[in-house]
């Protein structure tokens, strides 16, 4: 359903972006010069541009509303797996080597660091 609902909004955005550019900036609508008489004169082209803009624009603030209400219904919690929570890694066991602590005369005080701790602990 969503998925169909976001193509629909796709279509409708296109159209709203071809009547929009069709449209002159001064009011004129697609330019289009003739005699007054006829279905698309250019005041006729202007008013058929302008309520198409109306209706499209309309119909994409609904879908997007509604589209909207349908992914914040349909959205499931993030579930979180703890069983792994307490445990190590067998590779992570058997890889760490044994380091001998550093003695005072060999390392300075300022530049040790902490030892690393893995996520999992």
């Amino acid at each position: 359903m969503f998925a169909f609902l976001l193509i629909v909004q796709t279509l409708i955005a296109v159209a709203l972006i071809g009547v929009i550019l069709m449209q002159r900036s001064e009011g004129g609508g697609l330019g289009v010069g003739g005699s007054s008489s006829g279905f698309m004169t250019a005041r006729g082209a202007a008013d058929f541009l302008t309520r198409s803009t109306a209706v499209l624009g309309g119909l994409f603030i609904v879908l997007s509303i509604v589209m909207a209400a349908i992914a914040g219904a349909t959205r499931t919690p993030a579930k979180i797996d703890t069983s792994l929570a307490g445990k190590l890694a067998p590779t992570q066991q058997q890889s760490q080597p044994v380091q001998p602590a550093p003695t005072p005369a060999t390392t300075p005080a300022q530049n040790q660091q902490a030892p690393a701790v893995p996520l999992a602990q």
